[in-house]
């Protein structure tokens, strides 16, 4: 967690494309990016605009600095100690958090350095991550008295339920190679390969059907949480609707005549 603020002019968050491939640079870098209110009032704003933007297949999401993030902003919790103020950060964080999910776009993390309390929630809410091999990630909030329910949600449902709760009730730091081994990160490179890594896997993603990538990415979220026959019951009618689109026409088409698909991507 974060114990830190500061006083910048700096837009707390940075955006930039590069082709279908849009990335979101947390910017506050002397607090370790810690999520203050207005911190994620800033990075709802460019999620808003970036689920509406069909030029947008792929979204990257990272931290400046020596970190990716440390979580809640302790500070301005503490000078804010009225009940209204702390339910708004809540509030805006677990909006956050959702709108990570259901955005129509696959986000990645993109981690070095520390991913802790809310930052570790962050990661485990992208749909994918990749890291450096010095990362390290933790719920460490039991340590000071702040147990890191939050952040519990996203990582109980990324991480296997004895490996979360050890996560949870310790506050210890894992390493990259723990973070694979429990699945809370895809995979853990160099340092000097993070750019390189993520950049790939990005471009190998929005080389994909976008509309075929939206409609996947909401089906996964939305029948995780479905018993079995319910799921398979949604899941076939979405297969049924992904069939009927000029995509998976022109999908079938491509692979039956051995060329290379051309997405409409509109």
């Amino acid at each position: 967690m974060a114990n830190l603020a500061e006083n910048t002019d700096e837009p707390m968050v940075l955006r930039r494309q590069d082709g279908a491939v849009a990335t979101l640079t947390m910017n506050r870098p002397k607090a370790y990016n810690a999520l203050s209110v207005a911190h994620m009032d800033e990075l709802q704003a460019e999620l808003d605009a970036i689920d509406k933007d069909p030029s947008i297949a792929v979204l990257i999401l990272e931290g400046s600095g020596r970190g990716f993030c440390a979580g809640h902003d302790l500070k301005e919790l503490q000078a804010n100690p009225d009940q209204a103020f702390r339910e708004r950060t809540f509030e805006t964080c677990s909006r956050l958090m959702l709108s990570l999910t259901r955005l129509r776009q696959p986000v990645i993390a993109k981690v070095h350095g520390i991913a802790t309390a809310a930052g570790c929630q962050l990661v485990a809410t992208c749909d994918l991550a990749v890291a450096t091999d010095t990362a390290k990630f933790g719920t460490p909030g039991v340590n000071i008295g702040l147990f890191c329910s939050t952040p519990m949600v996203a990582l109980s449902r990324a991480v296997q339920r004895k490996h979360a709760m050890e996560m949870l009730l310790t506050g210890d730091l894992i390493d990259a190679n723990r973070a694979i081994d429990v699945g809370l990160i895809n995979r853990a490179v160099p340092e000097e390969a993070l750019e390189e890594e993520t950049a790939a896997l990005a471009a190998k993603i929005a080389s994909k059907s976008h509309k075929v990538l939206k409609i996947g990415k909401e089906a996964f979220h939305r029948q995780i949480e479905m018993d079995l026959a319910e799921a398979y019951d949604y899941t076939g009618g979405v297969m049924v609707e992904n069939l009927g689109l000029a995509d998976g026409k022109e999908g079938i088409a491509a692979f039956i005549e051995k060329r290379p698909p051309l997405w409409s991507n509109e």
